[in-house]
């Protein structure tokens, strides 16, 4: 299965079966984002809705966008709202979806499919309002260092998501060639254990 065709078949099972990578980044989410104010939010990998459910109660807008149908056919189902409108669409192509200036731009879960991160940072540069924030929440490289990827179980057996490794330093000079500026880089641990590997790596960048 391609990326697409991945998240799409796991769409029913991906709120109900157990994922720590998914609940952590929600958490992440929700603290950095807590104390940050946003009119305007492009969120990108929405999925089935997750993070949507928290950006809504914020933002006066929110462009919440998706590779996958299904997924994004629960998350229609999950957030209905006015302010939310979803799209389907490839972030790998023109960003064609982006409709105003953003104050807010996040990434949940998705930079680890996405081969070419120059082209997704150069689009974002594009439509993020001056001063505008960037979040950027991923399975740590270091947990992609070990093999952990995304996947999931199918009557098939274990399906494994299409991914590709980026270092930290990818993430912040690219980024920093863009003309973000790091405000925050952070890292959560299951259990709050900081001997063991981190499970997840966010980045809080500003468009100066």
């Amino acid at each position: 299965m391609n990326i697409q065709q991945s998240y799409d078949s796991w769409s029913s099972q991906y709120d109900t079966n157990q994922n720590k990578t998914r609940d952590l980044e929600a958490l992440s989410l929700r603290t950095i984002l807590r104390d940050i104010p946003f009119e305007s939010c492009l969120e990108i990998g929405c999925g089935t809705g997750k993070n949507t459910e928290w950006l809504v109660t914020k933002a006066g807008h929110i462009t919440a966008v998706d590779l996958s149908e299904g997924m994004l056919a629960i998350a229609r189902s999950k957030v209905i709202s006015d302010k939310v409108a979803f799209r389907q669409a490839d972030i790998t192509q023109l960003w064609t979806f982006a409709d105003r200036p953003y104050d807010l731009i996040s990434f949940s879960l998705v930079l680890e499919h996405i081969e070419n991160l120059d082209h997704i940072f150069s689009e974002a540069c594009k439509v993020i309002a001056p001063g505008g924030h960037l979040y950027i929440g991923e399975l740590h490289p270091f947990k992609q260092y070990t093999g952990t990827k995304a996947r999931f179980d199918t009557e098939e057996g274990q399906q494994i998501v299409p991914c590709f490794d980026h270092h930290v330093s990818d993430f912040i000079q690219m980024a920093q060639a863009c003309g973000f500026e790091l405000v925050l880089l952070n890292e959560l641990f299951d259990d709050h254990d900081r001997t063991a590997i981190p499970r997840i790596l966010t980045l809080l960048l500003k468009k100066g």
